[in-house]
């Protein structure tokens, strides 16, 4: 049997798996809130007493942070996880943690291609390097590197570079945002679910008239993003749909960046929780226009393809593969 897991700022899945022949199939799976929890190992406490205490032969967990001598410290969330302590509470030394991109990156690379919608209407794909993006609770990017056979994952922490506005409106957004971040706005601080509220609340400051119905949605949720992001998709409330469109515009941007910086002819991929439920939107262009405004290197981008993962647990299956890998 073998322990996955994908551990997020918001969420944690753990799953069991029987495998044979690279075969998975998932025999118990549980999600819970990161908040309701002091730490990953209360988490996984729960998780071992409700499946009886399994015996596990090898683990691999995809966690939103770096991974620093087998530790990493969750950004978004505050908790530490270490590979040595998860070692010795499920008994085994086949225990791995990976960034939850990289994880996502190994999930991406074993799905079919109906898993996935392509944005890039003049997208060539052929083999190469491949990037992988995820907006979600944070902003997490990895790279996939090419060596003419098989890939190699390349955990980054790109999400927190820089935000660099691209025209006079997100000179202001940038602006609003060093009151509350000063000295550093990274694209996370944007393109995460935090991140369209602050878009939003720069909007409504900004002078655009918000709705009492959408306020009051508000005032009574602790999910703001789902409610922006709903009412955006919809086109109910001009408010949120402006939110999600300068979203997607800059989710763009620093998916072309990322381009940029290491040539994904095998394609931009874009995971996470985010980017499946505002399709709608994706579609729709502003997304591309973004990813494709980078002047005299636009015909290097215009090629690329730039896909959707349909699939909601591709972390998951990344983080199950990687455990199967430790014993074979």
């Amino acid at each position: 049997m073998i322990l996955a897991g994908d551990v997020g700022g918001t969420k944690t899945v753990l799953a069991l798996y029987h495998q044979e022949s690279g075969a998975a199939r998932c025999v118990n799976k549980q999600t819970y809130i990161c908040a309701k929890y002091r730490s990953f190992d209360q988490t996984l406490a729960e998780f071992l007493e409700q499946a009886s205490y399994p015996v596990i032969s090898s683990a691999c967990l995809g966690v939103a942070g770096p991974v620093v001598n087998g530790d990493c410290y969750l950004t978004n969330l505050g908790w530490t996880v270490k590979q040595q302590e998860l070692s010795k509470i499920l008994k085994t030394p086949y225990v791995c943690l990976i960034n939850d991109l990289e994880a996502a990156a190994w999930g991406v690379l074993s799905l079919s291609d109906n898993a996935f919608f392509e944005l890039n209407p003049d997208s060539e794909q052929t083999q190469g390097h491949i990037a992988v993006l995820a907006a979600g609770t944070g902003l997490g990017e990895a790279i996939m590197c090419w060596d003419g056979k098989t890939h190699h994952p390349i955990a980054t922490e790109g999400g927190h570079t820089d935000f660099a506005p691209t025209n006079e409106q997100e000179i202001e957004l940038l602006s609003f945002l060093w009151k509350e971040f000063p000295g550093h706005v990274s694209y996370e601080r944007l393109v995460s679910g935090d991140g369209l509220h602050n878009i939003y609340q720069f909007l409504k400051q900004s002078g655009v008239k918000p709705s009492a119905e959408i306020e009051n949605a508000l005032k009574m949720t602790n999910d703001a993003p789902s409610v922006i992001g709903e009412a955006g998709v919809s086109g109910l409330d001009q408010l949120c749909r402006q939110a999600l469109e300068i979203f997607c515009r800059i989710y763009g941007n620093e998916a072309g960046n990322l381009a940029l910086k290491c040539l994904p002819y095998g394609g931009v991929y874009l995971a996470g929780g985010i980017a499946p439920k505002i399709l709608p939107l994706l579609q729709k262009g502003c997304f591309i226009e973004g990813f494709l405004a980078k002047g005299r290197y636009f015909q290097i981008l215009q090629k690329m393809s730039v896909r959707v993962c349909l699939n909601p647990e591709v972390g998951l299956l990344g983080a199950s593969q990687k455990a199967w890998a430790l014993r074979h």
